[in-house]
């Protein structure tokens, strides 16, 4: 009897530790800030601020009016793509929700690496994760190089 309360518990601290980890790093996801390439040059803009602004923080709102903050932007030393979707400004090169275009959406198990839908389970050059690049002639199995 008290194995098995020990056991409804562990699980019980199982899931709320996952919960915990889980949300927490979403939230430092949502933190993320985009360090522009080049500063925002837009002739008609009303404002300095908006011209010289070399920071954009991920989701920042963004609409038709002023779709200039994050259209077609490079950031990060060339390793983000910022796009207006729908209204927020999202990386099409590394957004599984908006991977290489707004909208379009990477399968279950995959992840959006340099804008392209992969299967990073068993992809030599993304293995596990985007930009993990197994050794040559070790193949990439369930996500790790050389699993056995």
């Amino acid at each position: 009897m008290a194995s098995n309360n020990l056991l409804k518990l562990a699980t019980i601290l199982s899931i709320l530790t996952i919960l915990f980890i889980s949300s927490s790093s979403q939230n430092s996801l949502d933190d993320e800030e985009y360090v522009l390439d080049t500063p925002l040059a837009k002739t008609n803009l009303r404002s300095r601020f908006l011209a010289s602004k070399k920071v954009i923080k991920k989701g920042t709102t963004c609409s038709q009016s002023n779709k200039y903050v994050c259209n077609g932007v490079w950031a990060n030393n060339g390793t983000s793509l910022l796009y207006c979707c729908k209204t927020h400004c999202r990386n099409v090169v590394g957004d599984m929700n908006n991977c290489g275009q707004c909208g379009y959406k990477c399968a279950y198990g995959q992840r959006c690496c340099g804008g392209t839908c992969t299967n990073v389970d068993d992809d030599d050059t993304h293995c596990g994760k985007c930009g993990n690049t197994c050794s040559h002639g070790v193949k990439c199995e369930n996500g790790f190089c050389g699993y056995a």
